[in-house]
């Protein structure tokens, strides 16, 4: 892609209202100073000694972060948090970055999402992470809790031009993306087809209908029930676009972004990174920037160039769940001449 039509696309960002639906997420840095290791007298255990603790938005968090960062006109989310300190530190940190979270609900019988990730510090080269530590409901999401999501997720569908779902929770009936909001959210797609509606999912990208679906290879080889290091992407991404009529994406790692559209796939080409790089939330990144390019009027191969692009951007941010902005695109798109 030149950097004519980059600008061309970017610049309708600025006129896009984007939701995201889901499990939104809390992710908390615990910064750890090896030299003030201690053993507690008490167990004889290790002491791991946190000199500093950070918080951001994760899971659909850092899809609504790599939104911000794109300059969308609007920005909102449709998900649950529990009536703790985690629920409050989340809901600060998204409404510092612009979030509406007027059906962003909460609840004090449910768990705010909680990513807690201990980094062992190293002098000269990037920190360790060690064991993450989990927090989230593990109890099934209450009816009458699914018909209030249903209800925001209705009223914010109606005011968005991007419809992004993402589904962090291994246990589809215990998070936001429930069976009945699943297909609350197909029946929403089917009802506004000019709107762009793009899902991701760990577990259960297969229980997605009437939108758009981006995945990793190792989870299109897995709605396949086939073998990783045996698979056909290319022809696996043609018959799973064919048989939903909507885009597929295929993030192939190093390998770069695989696009199905019709009949016709799209393989855009990894983007070399010299180490260090860190891969955590760059599939959010990738996911940002397709559904926002998308919703910018491009063509599904476009979007999987710019997705490429913003996936590269941030695997060279370490230590954090990284975002990619505009500036940062083009910087690299100039720097590289991808595209």
């Amino acid at each position: 892609m030149n950097r004519a039509r980059f600008r061309e696309i970017t610049s309708r960002y600025g006129s896009l209202r984007a939701v995201v639906v889901g499990d939104i997420a809390l992710d908390r840095y615990l910064e750890i100073d090896p030299a003030l290791a201690e053993t507690s007298i008490e167990t004889g255990l290790p002491v791991h000694n946190v000199v500093a603790v950070r918080s951001q938005p994760g899971g659909g968090g850092n899809v609504l972060a790599n939104l911000a960062a794109l300059g969308p006109k609007g920005l909102a989310a449709v998900g649950v948090s529990g009536d703790e300190g985690e629920g409050m530190e989340l809901r600060r940190a998204l409404a510092a970055m612009g979030v509406d979270l007027a059906h962003f609900l909460t609840r004090a019988d449910r768990t705010t999402f909680v990513y807690t990730k201990p980094l062992l510090a190293h002098p000269g080269r990037p920190p360790e992470e060690l064991s993450r530590l989990d927090l989230r409901s593990r109890t099934r999401t209450p009816p009458a809790l699914e018909d209030e999501i249903i209800l925001g997720l209705t009223a914010a569908v109606r005011e968005a031009d991007v419809v992004i779902a993402m589904d962090q929770v291994p246990e589809p009936a215990n998070g936001v993306l429930t069976p009945r909001v699943k297909a609350a959210l197909a029946a929403l797609a089917r009802a506004y087809p000019g709107k762009v509606f793009v899902a991701d999912s760990r577990t259960s990208i297969g229980d997605f209908a009437d939108v758009r679906i981006k995945v990793n290879r190792s989870e299109l080889a897995r709605h396949f029930g086939a073998a990783e290091d045996e698979a056909d992407f290319e022809g696996m991404a043609l018959r799973w676009s064919a048989e939903i009529g909507r885009d597929v994406f295929v993030t192939l790692a190093a390998d770069g972004i695989l696009a199905a559209s019709g009949r016709r796939t799209v393989h855009v080409p990894g983007i070399p990174a010299e180490p260090p790089i860190d891969i955590v939330g760059a599939g959010d990144s990738v996911l940002a920037s397709i559904a926002m390019t998308l919703g910018a009027g491009a063509t599904a191969f476009e979007a999987a160039e710019l997705g490429n692009l913003a996936g590269a951007v941030t695997v060279k941010k370490i230590g954090t769940t990284g975002i990619a902005t505009v500036a940062e695109l083009e910087a690299f798109l100039a720097r590289t001449g991808a595209g």
